[in-house]
């Protein structure tokens, strides 16, 4: 094409441009380029051409911005009045905080204030933020163990303190002590008739239990020279008797599933399957010898019953604390008791407690006793139940007037005397919720035992607390009451939840008794460190409730005796509202219990045979089970004034507590051994033996039980209402069993008081009795630690007190 026609058609493309309206048409091709500047964006001017522009060497562009100053987040008053951070949330996009005046740099956002701290206002955090009083409940608060830490550190105690209490412990521990010498020295005699030249005693420094009862070995013992057959010196005695009761062979208890419908008063079903929960996953006991053909030789000398090992070796006589240690201990402590005139310490009438001018007829009640018991000519039915807030030094010794007599203390408020942490169940889960290992896993899934069938499963954790506070329902819409089991685990309580701990151990009263780490009278804390320590708690006790007793399905700890003593202080409870469909069913599925309940005591047995001797000794209680379902209006009054007593109402009631006084346990033995048969333990199975009545943990006396107990044997126990903040103080050897009123959650502490140590020996010699594979003997013996410290501790202890108080008494003679 010519350069003419480009022209015309350049001209032609010009005018049509124009007509419509003179706009030019761009390339698509081509963008205009857009410059950025700090006030915006902007075109470059369209009649710009490259022949315009100015050619320079490429590079960055610079644009200067105005630096703003950088802020010092370190800085006191940046921190005091321009942070947004929340202590809680640790975010700063949350709006408004709250500051505190007090420590000037904690701050806390509205929303966190609603949801974790709902009873303190907004003065309240300004005037002192949660860490200020010491009660946050954040992450790294929660985690934190620096309090815990300083607790363990051991307080300054008086010169006069120590002295009073080594006196104490000295007076209390002396007779025990004696007991023991004359123990060894029959032991003594017994070798040197054995042998004819009597030798040195061969040191044993490592720990063991007898192999035979399973009790620990903490002194005196005997062992085989072939093998590491042990036995103890109760073992021994009554092999040379003839009767060797410790150590009895395994007993395997059967409990069959019966169906799902049966827990609820159905027929048992055609074809049954043999389920033990409790028991499933316990290892068989194997016995490596044979008991029968095992005997004393007429010197006293015992051989060892093993065959295949060593043949029958001989069992020598053998000490871990070495041959004089006991008689040494026992010189020193006659010294001391001489010098200090401990055998004319007596009672004067001072020394009684004002607790007995209680006029067990009159309705006046002292604001520190409550009464539990309606005894006949009985001095015991109040029990000391004092404030925390208003005990001062001298309470200690009426806490010991009641304490040496077995009775139960009360110790009411004692929350008031913490920090005020909360112990809520979503509180503490956040607290326990962090990975433990490289695998990153997480305790999501907690055991729980329903207590209709008295079965474990697994249930999320957060599930379970749910529950906690809306309640839960079975497929029938009976209230499903699920008891958390060790969660979290006793032994990590203070590493999962170690302010939770430090706040538990600040709220225990009676701190010489209870503190588990510097209580002057607490024996488990005079252990040397070199030994093994028992696990003593604290242990968290975290249940539904509900406050009709429905017979069957109640939230209940059963009754059953402690070795050591025990604190046990209500920290939170949750009320669970039902729903009128659910009162219905109670109502409907409690007559088909009851028409269970009479039918199989009437029938036959879990082994299809009559059983006639049920028959026999249930009659009173078919008679009573047919009262209590056709009650007359009067007793139907009655009933309900006895329980408006016993549950008046109040909202900070959380669990019904029975406990038993130890001299009452033959009847309270003796009642339930005749009636076992009326009770039901797992799958809903009725009782088919006894091994124990206490010490197998499967019964729970309801008030029907209880008055029966009354009626036939006299006997009752102290019956009263734990409240949030109640403190009770349990003795060692004294049977209780537990209900909850509401969900609950409680902490529990076991330590060993110098007044009980003649019931550790007396429930020692009671365990050791037991079968091997007793669920008793489980629990007291991991690898022989419980009885451990019911033996060998006080005599250990003792000896650190006897140094102690020994220069202690030079001094003061001097």
């Amino acid at each position: 094409m010519s350069e003419g026609n480009l022209l015309e058609k350049k001209d032609a493309q010009d005018k049509n441009h124009s007509e419509k309206g003179g706009v030019s048409e761009q390339r698509s091709g081509r963008k205009r380029k857009m410059v950025k500047k700090d006030d915006g964006e902007f075109e470059m001017p369209a009649d710009s051409s490259r022949s315009d522009r100015q050619f320079r060497p490429r590079g960055r562009k610079v644009i200067k911005e105005e630096v703003e100053p950088k802020i010092n987040k370190w800085d006191p008053k940046w921190i005091e009045e321009i942070s947004l951070m929340c202590h809680q949330c640790q975010r700063n996009d949350k709006g408004d905080v709250v500051r505190c005046t007090l420590c000037k740099r904690k701050r806390f956002c509205f929303p966190c204030l609603k949801s974790w701290y709902p009873h303190l206002k907004e003065y309240d955090i300004a005037e002192a933020c949660p860490v200020c009083r010491g009660n946050c409940n954040c992450k790294a608060c929660l985690r934190s163990d620096e309090l815990i830490k300083k607790m363990k550190k051991e307080t300054e105690t008086i010169k006069d303190e120590k002295v009073e209490f080594s006196i104490h412990l000295l007076q209390v521990l002396l007779p025990y002590l004696r007991l023991l010498e004359e123990e060894q020295m029959i032991e003594n005699e017994t070798e040197a008739k054995i042998r004819v030249i009597l030798i040195s005693l061969v040191a044993n420094l490592t720990l063991s239990c007898s192999d035979n009862c399973k009790t620990s070995i903490f002194d005196y013992h005997r062992s085989c020279t072939k093998c590491s057959f042990d036995l103890c010196l109760s073992c021994c005695r009554e092999l040379r008797r003839g009767q060797l009761v410790g150590g009895a062979d395994p007993v395997v208890l059967e409990f069959v599933w019966q169906g799902k419908d049966y827990l609820h008063g159905a027929e048992k079903e055609g074809k049954r399957v043999k389920r033990n929960a409790s028991n499933a996953d316990a290892k068989p006991v194997v016995c490596e010898w044979s008991r029968s053909g095992w005997h004393a030789k007429s010197d006293g000398s015992i051989p060892c019953p093993k065959i295949n090992d060593c043949n029958h070796g001989f069992l020598e006589l053998r000490s871990i604390l070495g041959q004089h240690f006991i008689s040494e201990l026992v010189r020193k402590a006659n010294e001391l008791a001489q010098a200090y005139k401990l055998q004319d310490v007596a009672m004067t009438p001072d020394d009684f407690c004002s607790c007995l001018r209680l006029d067990r007829n009159s309705d006046d009640v002292y604001s520190n006793m409550r009464k539990a018991a309606s005894r006949e000519y009985s001095s015991d039915n109040y029990l000391y139940c004092p404030r925390a807030v208003d005990l001062q030094y001298k309470d200690l010794r009426h806490f010991q007037w009641h304490w040496e007599k077995g009775e139960p203390v009360v110790v009411s408020n004692v929350l008031e005397c913490t920090s005020g942490l909360s112990w809520e169940p979503l509180v503490m889960w956040r607290a326990c919720r962090q990975m433990i290992n490289t695998k990153r896993e997480q305790h999501l899934d907690v055991k729980a035992i329903d207590c209709l069938d008295w079965c474990e499963g697994e249930i999320n954790i957060h599930q379970f607390f749910t529950g906690y506070t809306k309640g839960r329902k079975d497929w029938l819409n009976w209230p499903q009451i699920l008891k958390l089991k060790d969660w979290p685990p006793s032994n990590l309580f203070e590493e999962r939840l170690p302010r939770h701990c430090a706040e538990f151990i600040s709220s225990l009263p009676f701190k010489e008794y209870t503190d588990p780490h510097v209580g002057s009278l607490n024996l488990a804390v005079k252990l040397p460190k070199s030994c093994i320590k028992p696990d003593m708690g604290p242990k968290t006790y975290i249940a539904y409730g509900f406050p009709q007793e429905l017979g069957r399905g109640d939230s209940v700890t059963k009754l059953h005796c402690d070795m050591s003593d025990a604190v046990n202080v209500l920290t939170h409870i949750a009320e669970v509202e039902l729903e009128s469909d659910q009162l219905t069913a109670i109502d409907r599925l409690k007559t088909k219990h009851f028409k269970q309940d009479k039918r199989e005591l009437l029938g036959d047995d879990q082994d299809g045979e009559t059983n006639v001797g049920m028959l026999n000794n249930s009659s009173s209680t078919l008679i009573a089970l047919d009262k209590q379902n056709k009650l007359k209006e009067v007793d139907k009054v009655k009933i309900k004034q006895e329980r408006d007593l016993l549950f008046p109402g109040d909202a900070s009631a959380g669990a019904l507590w029975d406990i038993f006084r130890r001299q009452d346990v033959p009847k309270l033995q003796e009642y339930l051994k005749k009636h076992f048969r009326e009770f039901r333990h797992i799958h809903c199975c009725p009782l088919k033996q006894v091994i124990h009545p206490i010490h197998d943990q499967t019964f729970y006396l309801t008030m029907e039980h209880k008055r029966k107990l009354k009626q036939e044997y006299g006997i009752e126990p102290w019956t009263f209402i734990q409240k949030v903040g109640d403190a009770v103080f349990i003795p060692a050897g004294c049977p209780h069993q537990v209900r909850n009123l509401k969900s609950c959650i409680k902490v529990a502490l076991d330590f060993v008081s110098p007044e009980n140590v003649g019931e550790c020996f007396r429930l020692t010699e009671e365990f050791r009795t037991l079968p091997i594979n007793h669920m008793s003997t489980e629990d007291k013996l991991e690898v022989c630690q419980t009885t451990f410290i019911d033996l060998i501790m006080p005599f250990i202890c003792f000896s650190i007190v006897l140094r102690c108080s020994l220069s202690l008494s030079l001094s003061f003679i001097r």
